[in-house]
């Protein structure tokens, strides 16, 4: 997807970078929190493939980031809760920036060698 040469010059990298499924779905349903949404229209407005969208709601009611009821989800009204995972969220971010995105077979040979 390319974008206007106004926009990449004026917005900062932060700005440009994409979003992933999750925080998608989270900015929307937070910029329309007066409403509660199907699956599908959610899908529509993000741009998230409609056979993606049901696994990230699932997960973010499993983190009680969203509510479900029915065929339509919202955001939370646990404002802290939902604060709290942006902060988590942009800390592993900044940490990933500094030293390098976690490798998770890295980790499981790790613990292997402790167990033994």
């Amino acid at each position: 997807m390319s974008i206007d040469i106004d926009q990449f010059d004026e917005r900062s990298s932060e700005e440009l970078a994409e979003l992933s499924n999750p925080e998608q779905v989270l900015k929307f349903l937070y910029e329309n929190r007066d409403r509660a949404w199907k699956a599908k229209e959610i899908a529509s407005r993000t741009g998230i493939n409609e056979n993606s969208i049901h696994p990230v709601l699932s997960r973010l009611e499993d983190r009680e980031l969203v509510r479900h009821k029915g065929p339509y989800w919202a955001i939370t009204d646990d404002t802290s809760r939902l604060r709290q995972a942006y902060d988590t969220h942009r800390v592993t971010q900044l940490f990933d920036d500094l030293y390098g995105e976690e490798d998770r077979d890295e980790w499981i040979e790790a613990s292997e060698q402790v167990d033994h």
